[in-house]
């Protein structure tokens, strides 16, 4: 003990490095003995490996996120040739926390991250990464790319092995994703049909070309977070709604320019999209009617878009390098405005991403080196330190963050999928 500790004052604001010691974002002035245990506790946090020793091997097993579903609901079969399916079978029916630390409001200036083995280290792609996706359970990463080869990796961050790996002789794929009940991947490329590779019976169905429709590409689309509905990109700003039961055509809409990208809403409900006519489009998918319509500010061609899991926000970007943020229920209120306007990226936005709890939005170029930016929403700053300095992204493609937000992938266009853990997220 030090009894000149309880008399000094420490300024934790002034020195870059030591405000990640802050618990509120206005905390400037704390105590010696309270400056200790703030140093102590970041050591832990930023040496995960000394955390063994404090947890006996039950409780380690027993932490879960709140929201467990039942066996049944997570129970997925992996494909035929992995040989411990016992052990697949428990990894996909679980959701054991994979990364434990603080959770809380998520500070500006320095995102706390550390770099882990690549996702894919086991097998990288043989040519550019275009879709990386996290399973509901957080564990299951799906990679594929232009070399027709879809794969999965357990991710634990330390071996992250391969499960399995699936050809698809005849379709480079230009877009994998999971329903968001984790039973199937959607596989679609520059391809006037698409695939659909079930999870529990392990089996790869072709589908298309579509009844009454002559597009020869269906590589840009978006499945709603109900998992009931897939809405492809369609030839002269055609929008083609999918059944993911039947992978039959069950609507159109149509907007007025061409359309380059969509975005459903947090309730799959509703489908925004964007163009070449710089605007943004509320559909309204019971009606299919365009409820609201508007120009994105400073936008000439849209090229991405996406929506908050809460689905108070969405994000726009442009082929200029802008992205601008809206309020949603501002904007259908008739605010025009964005409530900020993200100039850090100098090439096209093609990929954009919200985190789990919304305080991080991802925007992504893949025309540049390292163009991938990393922004803190509450404030609307981008985090200084990010991308890496000393290993850079290369061009990064593709991004996603895990279910609890504890992992981020990033696929480029060297065939790696790059792995990092967020430190400040309890959960994988």
């Amino acid at each position: 003990m030090d009894e000149e500790e309880e008399k000094a004052n420490i300024n934790i604001a002034r020195v870059n490095r030591l405000r990640k010691l802050r618990k509120e974002e206005d905390e400037n002035f704390i105590s010696g003995s309270e400056y200790v245990l703030q140093l102590r506790a970041q050591h832990a946090k930023l040496n995960p490996g000394t955390e063994w020793s404090q947890f006996d091997s039950q409780s380690r097993y027993n932490r879960y996120s709140d929201d467990e579903s039942s066996d049944e609901e997570n129970s997925l079969v992996v494909p035929r040739g992995y040989k411990e399916v016992g052990a697949v079978d428990d990894l996909l029916r679980t959701n054991v926390d994979l990364v434990v630390k603080s959770g809380g409001k998520l500070l500006p200036g320095l995102l706390e991250y550390s770099t882990l083995v690549d996702a894919n280290a086991e097998e990288p792609c043989n040519g550019p990464i275009n879709s990386v996706q996290f399973h509901r359970n957080a564990q299951l990463l799906l990679a594929a790319g232009l070399d027709r080869t879809l794969r999965f990796f357990q991710i634990d961050g330390k071996r992250n092995t391969k499960i399995e790996s699936i050809f698809i002789d005849d379709i480079p794929i230009r877009k994998a994703a999971f329903l968001p009940d984790g039973s199937q991947v959607i596989i679609a490329g520059r391809r006037k049909f698409f695939y659909s590779f079930d999870l529990v019976k392990a089996k790869v169905d072709k589908i298309g070309p579509l009844v009454g429709r002559e597009e020869k590409s269906l590589e840009v689309f978006e499945v709603s977070p109900d998992s009931s509905t897939i809405a492809f990109v369609g030839n002269e700003g055609y929008i083609l709604l999918v059944s993911t039961k039947t992978k039959e055509l069950i609507g159109t809409l149509k907007m007025n320019g061409t359309v380059r990208s969509l975005a459903f809403s947090n309730d799959g409900k509703q489908l925004l999209s964007s163009g070449g006519d710089g605007q943004v489009y509320q559909w309204d998918l019971r009606t299919g009617a365009c409820f609201h319509k508007m120009v994105d500010e400073g936008c000439i061609n849209g090229t991405a878009l996406c929506t908050s899991p809460n689905g108070s926000l969405f994000a726009a970007g442009s082929d200029s390098g802008i992205v601008n943020i809206y309020n949603r229920d501002e904007v259908l209120g008739g605010k025009r405005k964005p409530i900020k306007t993200i100039e850090n990226l100098t090439t096209k936005v093609d990929f954009m991403k919200f985190n789990n709890d919304a305080q991080i939005l991802a925007i992504c170029s893949s025309m540049k080196k390292d163009s991938l930016k990393l922004v803190h929403v509450p404030s609307y700053t981008v985090f200084s330190n990010w991308p890496p300095q000393r290993q850079g992204l290369h061009y990064p493609r593709c991004l996603d963050f895990s279910p609890g937000g504890g992992f981020m992938a990033v696929g480029n266009a060297a065939g790696k999928v790059l792995l990092y853990k967020l430190h400040h997220y309890h959960h994988a």
